[in-house]
């Protein structure tokens, strides 16, 4: 009796032994990416840690930013560019690091590199959910790190993103502040465990007052900060998948996107409208990843556009 135990215990170990090794090798679960609450800006990913999830691989340096450690000001004979942005610009666990809507930015202004230009860098800061008010505060925090140029990227629904919060990291399965004790431990917290519902979130999303006022002044802020720092700023916005063709967007974002453009060309920005780029593909379903991410056609297709826009800049 004790011998046929002892196999089921081992069974069990051995078991439980290759599903974590299979899910940490295969799909990297047990190695989430971490963030860090902050007064001002809400959270950040957690600084210098790497991971490989589905494949992908992703490294977050030590200014919270997708990518390799940087030097806080640029070389002479370098171009800087500093994107702004939110999950679209970060690409998230289903972008591998050179997929990234940056690193693609990068390869091609290389390509286009003037003599006296011999080094291109384009600086990646952004985190899930960030809107206007998030990437204002990251700025205010860290500066512009010397460049030239700063994009601030955001999507049709950040026009009406709430305030910077902390709330949700540690409490929130997508925002964990610590990694699990194992990678079957966070399959079943993030996929089998009901999530908990935070009543704090909830009333921070159902912020009062003109969200879309509120935004645009930041992005006014953001331009102001551009200025001050002898940069060049560029404002450009992705649409949602169900924007595209027929019926297009809702009544209150044709609003907001008309509020937009005349912000915009009242404070002189700089903007590129991704929505009517998007409606001239032939298929731009093929272009996302889900209805607000983007695969690597889209990526391609967004940092060519930001491309060509700041070698006109």
């Amino acid at each position: 009796m004790r011998f046929y135990l002892l196999i089921i215990v081992a069974a069990i170990i051995g078991l439980f032994v290759v599903s974590e090794m299979g899910l940490r090798l295969l799909f990297g679960f047990g190695n989430p990416l971490t963030y860090i609450g902050d007064e001002k800006i809400g959270y950040l990913l957690t600084p210098s840690q790497r991971t490989r999830r589905f494949g992908n691989r992703i490294e977050i340096n030590q200014y919270s930013m997708r990518g390799a450690n940087i030097q806080q000001t640029p070389l002479p004979s370098s171009l800087r560019i500093l994107l702004l942005g939110d999950s679209i610009a970060n690409g998230g666990w289903w972008t591998d690091q050179e997929k990234t809507i940056s690193h693609l930015m990068m390869l091609s202004l290389t390509s286009n590199l003037s003599p006296n230009i011999t080094q291109v860098e384009v600086l990646n800061a952004s985190a899930n959910s960030w809107g206007p008010r998030n990437e204002l505060a990251y700025l205010q925090r860290f500066g512009s790190f010397g460049a030239s140029s700063i994009v601030l990227l955001i999507n049709t629904d950040d026009l009406f993103s709430t305030a910077p919060t902390s709330v949700p990291v540690g409490r929130d399965r997508n925002y964990p502040d610590q990694k699990p004790p194992f990678a079957l431990a966070e399959v079943f917290n993030r996929y089998i465990l009901k999530p908990k519902p935070i009543p704090e979130l909830k009333e921070i999303q159902n912020e009062n007052g003109d969200r879309v006022g509120i935004n645009l002044a930041a992005i006014g802020q953001i331009q102001e900060f551009t200025r001050a720092n002898n940069a060049q700023f560029l404002l450009a916005m992705t649409p949602l998948l169900r924007e595209i063709g027929e019926p297009g967007p809702r009544d209150y974002e044709i609003k907001a996107r008309q509020r937009l453009l005349e912000f915009t060309q009242a404070q002189g920005i700089i903007y590129i409208d991704f929505l009517p780029i998007f409606n001239s593909s032939q298929n731009p379903k093929a272009l996302y990843h889900d209805h607000i991410h983007f695969n690597l056609q889209g990526n391609k297709l967004i940092s060519e556009n930001l491309q060509q826009k700041l070698l006109g800049l």
